[in-house]
């Protein structure tokens, strides 16, 4: 007479568990990421040492809700600074003047950039 049970079939372990971890963890890394285009604005200092200053004064004041050209305020800045500049390479000096956003002054560079100003220095 036998008296223990009979062995029962090992169940197999279940991947649906493992599976649906993994499916989470993709859409987890999937929100997570930046698939945004960084950008590089290059933009030297002014204690860098690059190109020498000459000529009318070009000091561009940005400010949060406008630019100022030599203490001036103006409309339009490449236009106003076409009198002050012989080339394109001439150097304009830019200053974040108060509380002026780092996107505004990216946006006033971005604008004399297209206009064809090559030579753009920031100060502090």
């Amino acid at each position: 007479m036998n008296l223990t049970e009979p062995a029962r079939p090992r169940r197999k372990p279940s991947l649906t568990p493992m599976i649906d971890v993994v499916f989470l963890l993709l859409v987890f890394f999937m929100l997570a990421s930046r698939f945004g285009v960084e950008a590089m604005l290059p933009l030297p200092l002014a204690s860098s040492g690059g190109a020498s200053y000459n000529g009318p004064p070009r000091l561009v004041d940005i400010l949060p809700d406008g630019v100022m050209l030599n203490g001036q305020p103006v409309a339009n800045l490449p236009e106003a600074l076409k009198p002050l500049t012989t080339q394109p390479t001439d150097l304009i000096i830019l200053r974040g003047k108060d509380d002026a956003t780092l996107q505004r002054v990216v946006t006033v560079t971005e604008q004399l950039r297209a206009a064809g100003f090559t030579s753009l220095v920031l100060v502090e």
